[in-house]
């Protein structure tokens, strides 16, 4: 009999340690009950085709463009069945309130100007673990049109972590009262290209499926 219970008790095992890696920090689950509050009344946002993300398992990688500081709980509010662990500038994390905040939400910090091998293995690491990774391919906020100058290193990221790769378009900025519209597309097919490997070209070739994806989505909106 006891043989027989051996299993049982490492699937239990097994899934606490599951249900203790996926559990957001406290700060998350504070913050985001918040942000989902504002964002069905006061800041109001529209979700669009959002069960092409509610229905997919970790590990992926969710994809916008970034047109403002709250971007990135607008992609939360999308996804609450996870915690996303963000890449931001690294320059953010010299203003201490954000440090603080940044490092108990498990951002990464990244540096923009020069190729950062530290973010690029946070970043391996977090979807090897089974986490969802958040990234804003502009590198820096947008206040208008679709996402045309592009990071290589997220090309990178998205090719090396052999994860699916999830656009979100956010067409506009929030407003008082005025509905913001936000696009989930289908994941970006990209193995062909590492079936290519991983170089140059192909992560060029990556980029240009992201702009003409953010271009299809943003031409399919019925508000364009």
């Amino acid at each position: 009999m006891s043989e027989l219970k051996k299993p049982d008790k490492q699937q239990k095992a097994l899934a606490q340690a599951e249900a203790k890696r996926n559990k957001p920090s406290w700060v998350y689950s504070v913050v985001l009950p918040v942000v989902r509050f504002l964002f069905k009344t006061i800041l109001p946002v529209k979700f669009h085709d959002v069960e092409n993300v509610r229905s997919m398992e970790a590990p992926f990688i969710l994809m916008a463009n970034h047109t403002t500081m709250l971007d990135p709980f607008m992609m939360a509010a999308a996804v609450p069945k996870y915690q996303i662990r963000f890449i931001g500038k690294k320059e953010l994390w010299k203003i201490k309130p954000f440090a603080w905040f940044a490092n108990n939400i498990k951002a990464i910090p990244v540096d923009r100007h020069n190729t950062d091998m530290e973010a690029m293995r946070a970043c391996m690491r977090v979807t090897r673990e089974g986490h969802v990774l958040g990234i804003f391919p502009e590198g820096t906020r947008h206040h208008g049109g679709l996402m045309t100058e592009l990071e290589s290193g997220v090309a990178m990221i998205a090719l090396r972590s052999k994860v699916p790769l999830v656009p979100v378009y956010i067409a506009g900025k929030l407003g008082l009262f005025r509905t913001l519209h936000v696009y989930v597309g289908a994941p970006i097919m990209m193995d062909d290209l590492r079936a290519e490997g991983i170089n140059t070209q192909t992560c060029q070739a990556l980029l240009g499926r992201i702009t003409e994806t953010y271009a299809a989505l943003d031409a399919a909106r019925p508000e364009a």
